[in-house]
């Protein structure tokens, strides 16, 4: 369909126009004959060519602008559709005259239209022109819209999929040293073993469930925080305490899910597993306007080997961070005096397009 007749405010807006035009088309032409008779002749008129010239849109689009025809066919296209419809809107024109002066008596538009007939033959042509120009500007407007609208799909689609990859580097990092952490267990403590298996089924089915969600409530999100320390709790027994401190207005903010299990993970891993008398790890959570701050603290081993893979979790976050709301330092992590802490900011409102 074409896109003015979608929407009867367009058609609304269309028609006014050529309403404006058929009064300076009026003014212009009227020579010696009443402006009322001219008036009365082409506004009419000139609503009905409106019409003819919704035609140029279908003839625009079979032979586009640096399309496959070349610019002489183009030409003797729009050549031959002009002088057509002008011939039709000059017919129409005689048809009209002739009704107006058996409704008006001495109206005299037959013979207005006699005196004016080759200047309406070329005007009708004119206005073809002008319509056809304004199609071609239309069918621009819409092929960049309509790539920009591609362009927008596919910056989401790469988006969506580089976050369906982070997500997916994230699960197994964490369930290949969780069962590290049980295999260790069933020679030393299979009760514990078997303890932790339980609480790591719970923990993944939790994980199953929310992290499907584009958004988890960050209550939830705390919870599989907590029972990701219950598993570690296990293992590592009294050497890992938890201090925890959220703020009551930070339990519904939502947030990306698997957010904190990467910090916990790393908390436990490379900070309170390699110490003899193990630690106390602190995590703090408030809202401040439109944006959530985690923090996670615990002590560490300055003196510690440093592996490849230290940090690993820190960096996938701070990419799915990037990548989701386009912030590059969400995640700010420092280590001083034995003590190693993260700090995440999320912002709770969708960033302004830029």
């Amino acid at each position: 369909m074409h896109p003015i007749l979608e929407d009867r405010r367009r058609v609304a807006i269309y028609l006014l126009a050529w309403v404006l035009i058929g009064l300076l088309l009026s003014v212009g032409l009227r020579s010696d004959a009443e402006w009322t008779t001219a008036a009365a002749f082409l506004l009419p008129l000139s609503c009905v060519f409106a019409f003819i010239g919704l035609s140029t849109w279908y003839l625009c689009r079979a032979f586009p602008l640096g399309g496959r025809s070349t610019l002489t066919a183009l030409v003797i296209v729009q050549l031959a559709a002009a002088a057509s419809a002008s011939a039709i809107w000059t017919g129409l024109g005689f048809v009209w005259a002739g009704a107006l002066d058996g409704l008006g008596g001495e109206l005299g538009a037959q013979a207005f239209y006699t005196q004016q007939r080759p200047l309406l033959f070329v005007v009708g042509a004119l206005l073809y022109w002008l319509a056809a120009a304004g199609h071609y500007l239309l069918i621009a407007f819409q092929t960049s819209r309509e790539a920009e609208t591609r362009a927008f799909e596919q910056t989401l689609l790469a988006r969506e999929a580089e976050l369906r990859a982070l997500r997916a580097q994230i699960d197994p990092h964490f369930i290949f040293n969780s069962l590290h952490s049980i295999s260790a267990l069933t020679t030393s403590d299979a009760a514990a073993a078997r303890t932790m298996c339980l609480l790591l089924a719970d923990f993944l089915r939790d994980t199953v469930r929310l992290g499907s969600s584009s958004r988890i409530a960050f209550a939830d999100e705390w919870l599989l925080a907590e029972r990701f320390l219950a598993i570690e709790q296990v293992r590592l027994g009294a050497r890992l305490n938890i201090a925890r401190e959220s703020d009551p207005g930070a339990a519904d903010c939502p947030v990306p899910p698997l957010l904190l299990q990467p910090l916990v993970e790393n908390a436990v891993i490379h900070g309170i597993a390699q110490l003899v008398e193990g630690g106390t790890i602190r995590m703090t959570a408030h809202r401040d306007g439109p944006t959530l701050t985690v923090t996670v603290e615990n002590p560490c081993d300055p003196d510690r080997l440093r592996t490849r893979g230290v940090g690993l979790g820190l960096q996938l976050l701070k990419k799915r961070l990037m990548t989701e709301f386009g912030v590059y330092d969400a995640v700010r992590a420092e280590e001083r005096s034995g003590q190693f802490t993260v700090e995440v900011r999320i912002p709770l409102a969708a960033p302004q397009a830029q």
